[in-house]
C-alpha cells in the first residue's frame, strides 16, 4: 500500500482554511498597491499647483484606509496561515507516533532513539515553517508582486520603462533551478548529522554511570565532540550557499531599483513621463523589494524543508513487517494446542539460521521449560509466538490455524510476556503493574504484586503504588525492576505466559517463592519458562533443550537427568556451584 506522505492528507483537512488565507492576502496587496499610484497623483497636483486643502485630506485619508485594509487583511491571513502550521505539527506528530507504535522489531533494531526522535522534532518543524511562514511570506510577497506590477502596467508609466526595470528579476527562477538542489541536498546532510547527534547523546545520557565508573569521561567528550564537529561542517556547508543565494536575490533587486532611477530619471528630464509617474514608478520597484527578500527567504526555507520533507515522507513509506491477513480471525490460547512443525527461521541480513528445525506441541494448561546457552534461539522461538517476527507458512498452528492468519489484537492479548530487563515506564508504580489492565482495581495490583515478591518493598516506598519511577522518581534495583516486570505479567492473567529469563537478577529463596507461586497460579495455564537456571524450570511437564537453534534434548526434568548431555551438565555446574556458596 503506498503511503500518502505527510502533506497530503494535511491539506485534505486544510485547503480551505490556505484558500481564504491566500484570498485575503490577495485583497490587501490589491489594495496596498494604489499607495504609490494614489502619492503619484498627489506629486502631479503638488507640483501643477492645483493641490487645495480638501485634496490634502482625500489623499490622506486614502492613505489611511490603504494601511489599515493591507495590516487588518493581511494580519488575519497571516494569523489564518500559522494557526493551521502548528495544526500540522500536531497532526504529523500525532500520525508518525502511530506509524512508529506499527513498526516491527525489526526497523527498531536498525534506527535508534536520536534518529526517532529528529523526525518528530526538527523535520517536522522545518516543514511546519515552511507551510506556514513560507506560504504566508509567499502568498503575501507573490500578491504584492503582482499587485505592483499590475499597477505599474495599468498607469501612464511606458511599458518599456516598466521592462527595463523590472528584467533583472528575471535571472531570479533560473538561480532557483541551480542553487535550490544543492541547498536541498546540504540541508539533508546537516539532518542527518543533527540525528546521529542526538542518537549518540541518548546513548551517552543512558551510559553516564558506566561512563564514570571507568573513568573515561575524556573518551566520551572526544567521541561526541566528533559529531559535533560533523554538525558544525554541514552546517557551515549550508550557510555559504544559502548566504549566497539570499545575497543574490535583493542584488538583483537593488539593480532593478538603479534601472528605474537612472532611465526613469533621464526621461523625466527629458519630459517624456511626468515627476508623478517617476515617484510612482521609483515607489513601485522599492516596493518589489521587500517581496523579493521574502521570496528569496521562502525558498531558501522551502529547500530546506525539502530535505526534512523528503525524510518524513520516506519514514511514512515504510511498511511494517507484520501485517495481519485479510482473513484473520481471533485465537483462542485458553483451549487451543501450539504446534511448530519444523520451523526454520533466520533473521533478516542473518547468515545463517537462528532456528533450525523445530517440532514442538505445546497443549493448553502445560508449563514449558526452555534452556540453553546465550544466542542458543531461547528467546527468538518466543518471538515467533507473538509475531514479533513473521514465522514461515505453516510453521506455526494454533489449533487449526496458521499464527498468520490469527489476528495480531486476539493473539498479543492473551499472552503476558515478561522480558529480561524488565523496562518500566517514568509513571508510577501502579500503572507500570496495571500497564495492560488500566482499569484494574487495586486489590488486582497488589495481588499480583504479591506474587511476584514485590509487594513489601513497595509498602515500604512513602507513597507506595503511586510512586514515581524513573528520571524524576526513584531508581529500582535490578531485581525490583524485574520483580515489578512480572507483576505486570501476572495481573493479566493471560492463557499463556512467557517468562523470558525474568527472575535472573533475584536471590535463591525469592525464585524459589516465585516458582512456587506460578505454579499455584497458573494452575490449567500455559506457561513457557525460559532460563539459564534449572532451579527455575525443573518443575516443567516439559524442557527442551536448546543449541545453536535446534532442539537436542527433551523431555521431564527427571528424564533429561538420567541421560548424557548438555541439560545434566549444566545440572551438575550448578548443583556443584550451590554446594560450594553453602559450604558443603
Amino acid at each position: 500500500m503506498k503511503s500518502e506522505g505527510v502533506l497530503k492528507p494535511y491539506f485534505k483537512q486544510t485547503w480551505h482554511i490556505y484558500l481564504a488565507s491566500v484570498t485575503l492576502h490577495a485583497a490587501a496587496s490589491i489594495i496596498f498597491a494604489y499607495f504609490p499610484k494614489v502619492l503619484g497623483d498627489f506629486t502631479d497636483k503638488l507640483k501643477s499647483g492645483v493641490l487645495g486643502s480638501h485634496d490634502v485630506v482625500h489623499y490622506s485619508v486614502l492613505l489611511v484606509l490603504i494601511g489599515a485594509g493591507y495590516a487588518l487583511l493581511g494580519g488575519y491571513g497571516q494569523y489564518l496561515v500559522m494557526y493551521v502550521g502548528r495544526l500540522f505539527e500536531y497532526m504529523t506528530r500525532r500520525r508518525l507516533f502511530t506509524h512508529f507504535s506499527h513498526l516491527s522489531e525489526h526497523y527498531y533494531s536498525k534506527n535508534g532513539v536520536g534518529k526517532m526522535l529528529n523526525y518528530f522534532m526538527n523535520d517536522v518543524t522545518g516543514v511546519r515553517e515552511s507551510i506556514s511562514m513560507g506560504i504566508n511570506q509567499t502568498a503575501m510577497a507573490s500578491m504584492l508582486l503582482f499587485s505592483c506590477v499590475g499597477a505599474m502596467i495599468l498607469s501612464d508609466i511606458p511599458l518599456y520603462l516598466i521592462a527595463a526595470s523590472v528584467g533583472p528579476l528575471i535571472l531570479i527562477p533560473w538561480i532557483v533551478i541551480k542553487i535550490g538542489p544543492i541547498i536541498r541536498q546540504r540541508s539533508r546532510k546537516v539532518q542527518e548529522s543533527l540525528g546521529t547527534m542526538t542518537e549518540s547523546a541518548e546513548e551517552q545520557f543512558g551510559g553516564i554511570r558506566v561512563t564514570k565508573k571507568f573513568a573515561v569521561e575524556p573518551i566520551m567528550i572526544k567521541r561526541f565532540g566528533a559529531y559535533v564537529d560533523q554538525i558544525k561542517t554541514n552546517q557551515l556547508s549550508l550557510v555559504r550557499i544559502s548566504s549566497l543565494f539570499q545575497a543574490i536575490v535583493p542584488f538583483l533587486g537593488n539593480l532593478s531599483l538603479i534601472v528605474s532611477l537612472a532611465y526613469g530619471g533621464y526621461l523625466t528630464i527629458k519630459g517624456e513621463i511626468t515627476l508623478g509617474n517617476f515617484v510612482a514608478l521609483t515607489l513601485y520597484v522599492r516596493m518589489l523589494m521587500n517581496p523579493l527578500q521574502q521570496i528569496g527567504n521562502v525558498i531558501n526555507t522551502v529547500q530546506r524543508s525539502r530535505a526534512s520533507l523528503q525524510r518524513l515522507n520516506e519514514l511514512m513509506a515504510v511498511q511494517p513487517d507484520i501485517v495481519e491477513a485479510d482473513n484473520a480471525a481471533a485465537a483462542n490460547l485458553a483451549k487451543s494446542p501450539i504446534c511448530i512443525s519444523d520451523l526454520t527461521f533466520t533473521y533478516p541480513d542473518a547468515p545463517q539460521p537462528a532456528l533450525r528445525h523445530i517440532d514442538l506441541v505445546i497443549q493448553p494448561g502445560m508449563t514449558l521449560g526452555i534452556v540453553g546457552r546465550t544466542g542458543s534461539g531461547k528467546t527468538t522461538l518466543v518471538k515467533q509466538l507473538l509475531r514479533v517476527y513473521d514465522p514461515p507458512a505453516d510453521a506455526i498452528h494454533i489449533g487449526a490455524a496458521d499464527i498468520r492468519e490469527v489476528t495480531l489484537e486476539s493473539l498479543r492479548n492473551q499472552i503476558a510476556y515478561v522480558p529480561q530487563d524488565g523496562f518500566l515506564f517514568s509513571t508510577s508504580i501502579r500503572e507500570n503493574i496495571a500497564f495492560a489492565r488500566r482499569q484494574a482495581r487495586q486489590s488486582d495490583v497488589d495481588s499480583a504484586a504479591k506474587q511476584a515478591r514485590i509487594y513489601d518493598n513497595i509498602s515500604e516506598f512513602p507513597e507506595g503504588f503511586e510512586t514515581k519511577l524513573g528520571e524524576r522518581g526513584i531508581t529500582l534495583s535490578g531485581g525490583q525492576r524485574q520483580r515489578t516486570s512480572l507483576a505486570r505479567g501476572f495481573i493479566m492473567q493471560a492463557p499463556l505466559m512467557i517468562l523470558d529469563d525474568s527472575v535472573s537478577a533475584v536471590d535463591a529463596v525469592t525464585e524459589s517463592e516465585i516458582v512456587h507461586t506460578i505454579q499455584q497460579e497458573r494452575q490449567g495455564k500455559t506457561t513457557i519458562i525460559i532460563a539459564h537456571r534449572i532451579s527455575a524450570l525443573k518443575h516443567a511437564d516439559l524442557i527442551i533443550v536448546l543449541n545453536e537453534g535446534e532442539i537436542v534434548q527433551r523431555g521431564k526434568h527427571e528424564e533429561l537427568l538420567a541421560e548424557p548431555g548438555p541439560y545434566a551438565e549444566l545440572h551438575a555446574i550448578q548443583e556443584e556451584g550451590s554446594q560450594y556458596a553453602s559450604g558443603h
